[in-house]
């Protein structure tokens, strides 16, 4: 499949508002749902819809090959051992939010960050202090914004119970080297989360070859439906650790003074679930990977370049993180001096029906820091064309030269 070819999967690139088409250039919020996935998630509806877990029947049988089978595709996405290390949840929140409440975390142990945390792996901890009496700490980057390397192992000398970082960060795209990381934590005893929201769309994830213990990611991300996400977890982890949220489809048996858990994933997963939804996950994982990952970095890059070059020596234009596209993934997070973000989002929108996402972008904590008010933030994926790279630099120029009185 040519990445071109795949855009006619994509009902809603080929709608016209106001005579243009839409250039949907806010992936690292959302992506597009290709007719392959919504299609899966209807035949749910269509031919099956039922419960699994609860009845016998072959409504229900059929309910439960399908979330199974979904479950062994996501396990394949990732490369874990068995698919018992794979739950299904709402989004990498609710993921994050499932380890932190899970853990036997005690007053006093830390739980070490970047300084570039989305709010979904920032406030749980900061939640956890105040709860719990834990301590949060975070690793600052380097001026450029890479990670330090250095910095971080000077923090993990002082005790770290949990390492929980974000591994591909929304704010500019740049990635941590992840495996020097899993593997000096691990050095000094302490355990490994990543947040993986930005980087399982993207790059090929491994969890064996990181020995990470613990990734979560929203499938939303990565062509598949809203409120679904994924905690991977290493099986002996899983096992040792409480439920987060109990109750029906959670235990083997209750009595009136006690209950004994199921298994891992279904220790984690109370309740009707959301089975199309689950479906999709699977769906999308097999579409995305029938793209290839070389194919959509390569795509990324390619546009990154074209608007980092074009746009990169504009007086009182900047952009967030590293210099060199490669290290941004598909992300171009750009400050505009004495402009509002939201302001040329929105000519952005009007002008040629390109969608951005403005503001700062659930980092809140690391514009406070900057005395940064926002930015405008591109974000590509691998059905994003160069003609719609350079329809959005030519739009973006004459928007400051209107906001500048050019």
């Amino acid at each position: 499949m040519s990445l071109d070819d795949c855009r006619n999967d994509f009902p809603i690139l080929q709608k016209r508002f106001y005579g243009k088409p839409i250039i949907y250039f806010d992936n690292a919020a959302m992506t597009l749902k290709p007719r392959q996935v919504v299609e899966k998630m209807n035949e749910y509806y269509y031919e099956y819809s039922s419960v699994t877990g609860r009845s016998i029947h072959k409504l229900a049988n059929r309910t439960k090959e399908e979330v199974e089978k979904a479950r062994r595709i996501i396990q394949d996405y990732v490369n874990a051992h068995s698919e018992h290390e794979i739950i299904f949840t709402r989004n990498t929140s609710e993921s994050i939010n499932l380890v932190a409440y899970a853990l036997d975390l005690k007053p006093g142990d830390v739980v070490l960050t970047t300084d570039r945390e989305h709010n979904s792996n920032l406030v749980p901890w900061l939640f956890m202090q105040k709860k719990k009496g834990i301590r949060h700490d975070y690793v600052p980057s380097n001026p450029d914004l890479t990670f330090d390397m250095g910095a971080y192992e000077e923090k993990l000398e002082q005790g770290v119970k949990l390492v929980s970082m974000v591994w591909t960060s929304n704010l500019d795209g740049y990635t941590i080297p992840a495996k020097e990381v899993v593997k000096k934590a691990h050095e000094h005893g302490a355990l490994v989360m990543l947040d993986a929201a930005q980087t399982a769309p993207h790059h090929k994830v491994d969890v064996r070859e990181l020995d990470v213990d613990f990734l979560a990611f929203s499938v939303h991300k990565m062509c598949g439906p809203t409120g679904v996400g994924v905690l991977y977890g290493k099986k002996k982890l899983l096992e040792e650790i409480d439920g987060f949220i109990v109750g029906g489809d959670t235990v083997k048996d209750a009595w009136y003074d006690r209950f004994e858990f199921l298994p891992p994933p279904e220790k984690f997963e109370a309740g009707l679930q959301n089975y199309a939804g689950m479906i999709g996950a699977g769906a999308a994982a097999e579409y995305v990977s029938r793209i290839g990952f070389k194919n959509i970095e390569k795509r990324e890059y390619e546009i990154n370049k074209l608007i980092t070059e074009s746009i990169q020596d504009i007086p009182g234009v900047s952009i967030l993180g590293p210099s060199d596209p490669r290290q941004r993934s598909g992300i171009v997070s750009i400050v505009v001096e004495g402009a509002d973000p939201h302001d040329i989002a929105i000519a952005l929108d009007e002008t040629a029906n390109i969608e951005v996402r403005s503001g700062r972008h659930c980092v809140h904590s690391w514009f406070n820091a900057h005395d940064v008010p926002g930015s405008v933030r591109a974000s590509v994926y691998f059905y994003n064309t160069l003609e719609e790279a350079e329809t959005f630099v030519d739009t973006f120029k004459k928007v400051l030269g209107v906001l500048r009185g050019a």
